[in-house]
């Protein structure tokens, strides 16, 4: 869970648990309602497994190790980078092995048109303080906000394994962000409207979000697991890789 900017004087956090259960407990109480979202395991990839994950899903978490592939590709990607769509929340990554954390607030600021966040709670407030500030900006308020990295403290050591700093492993956050785009000529005014949503991929330790094309709320789990599972595929000899599904409660 390294940062772009390790440097030997770089804040670090010990890392989050890949849990639904200390994922959920951390949310909650950040001020995201019990009656609102809920995260779940995903437990493979075969159509029947992802049935099983509670419906709709609204972001896909997913945790991978790091390798000198998966930098490599980085690398890459960052040299093609384009501009995200205005309604993307992205924010980078500063602090070590606070990924969890990260990934975690990319997928919750990019559903609050879907979900309901009690008034003045700590994501209510981080969300409108930090709505207006680029994505740097945004890593840097994090870093220095104590109630956060209390927060994250009390979620990491309330895993089942022992908390260590010493990992290689990554979070990283599918969603789903609606958007419109005009169809047709500018220079002739002849076209229209349309509004699609695209599946981005939120990685603090990328240059900005990665677009995976057209997508649905009722097709995200579908499409972000063919995402991931290419990024499986790519690191054969590995265990390390945990999925995890944050879905909307039904009422």
């Amino acid at each position: 869970m390294a940062t772009l900017d390790e440097s030997p004087a770089a804040k670090r956090w010990l890392p989050l648990e890949a849990n639904p259960d200390v994922m959920n407990q951390f949310l909650w109480g950040l001020g995201l309602p019990e009656t609102e979202a809920e995260c779940y395991d995903v437990y493979g990839f075969d159509q029947e497994l992802l049935e099983m994950v509670p419906k709709p899903v609204l972001a896909v978490l997913f945790l991978y190790p790091i390798t000198s592939q998966s930098e490599e590709e980085r690398m890459l990607q960052a040299n093609e980078m384009k501009e995200p769509h205005g309604k993307v929340y992205f924010m980078k990554q500063t602090v070590g092995n606070a990924c969890g954390t990260v990934g975690l607030l990319h997928a919750v600021a990019n559903i609050t048109s879907e979900i309901k966040l009690h008034d003045g709670s700590f994501l209510d407030k981080f969300f409108k303080s930090t709505a207006s500030l680029g994505p740097l900006e945004r890593a840097r308020y994090l870093e220095n906000d104590r109630e956060m990295e209390v927060a994250h403290s009390i979620a990491a050591t309330a895993g089942e394994t022992e908390a260590s700093d010493n990992v290689n492993t990554h979070f990283i956050c599918f969603t789903c962000v609606d958007g419109t785009f005009f169809v047709g000529s500018l220079s002739l005014c002849v076209g229209f409207i349309v509004s699609k949503c695209v599946l981005y991929e939120l990685d603090g330790r990328k240059t900005g979000p990665i677009s995976h094309g057209a997508s649905s709320p009722s097709t995200l789990l579908q499409d972000a697991a063919k995402v991931i599972l290419g990024m499986i595929q790519k690191n054969p000899d590995s265990l390390d890789f945990n999925v995890i599904a944050l879905s909307k409660k039904s009422r």
